[in-house]
């Protein structure tokens, strides 16, 4: 198989007014104008993936395979698979988050961990086929109460 060529389909706005509170904030997804009737429909849906660039993370980072998660020493080193972060072979992001509102190519979600100017590569709906019944996670990784 080739390498696969992707490109973004638009940009993360992080929206600079937005105080942290311990909840999530807001920010804006700016997709391509080109792309806009792509968008047709995902109102009717409240959340939704967003795959994205780590765009800030530096070339050597793709070399790390162990980390702490969230960079936090007080949590195990752990293969960077078993991480969220931008330190790994291919520095893509994943998200869910909530769908507040569409106007055109602009939407406006809650919970996006995602830099500023962040290239999007996908975004997808979120369907009752990606509950995890029986879940589960290592006694040490951190519980985020938004």
């Amino acid at each position: 198989m080739k390498d696969p060529t992707l490109k973004p389909i638009g940009f993360i706005r992080t929206l600079k007014d937005q105080v942290a509170t311990g909840k999530a904030a807001t920010s804006e997804i700016v997709i391509d104008e080109e792309l806009t009737e792509a968008l047709e429909g995902i109102e009717q849906f409240s959340h939704m993936f967003v795959l994205y660039l780590f765009h800030l993370a530096d070339e050597s980072d793709r070399n790390v395979l162990k980390a702490h998660p969230q960079n936090r020493e007080d949590l195990p080193l752990v293969g960077v698979f078993v991480t969220r972060g931008a330190k790994r072979p291919n520095p893509i992001g994943l998200t869910l988050v909530e769908i507040i509102e569409r106007k055109k190519n602009i939407l406006t979600v809650k919970g996006l961990d995602a830099e500023d100017n962040s290239p999007v590569l996908d975004i997808k709906p979120y369907d009752q086929l990606d509950i995890a019944q029986r879940a589960k996670m290592p006694a040490w990784w951190p519980v985020v109460d938004w």
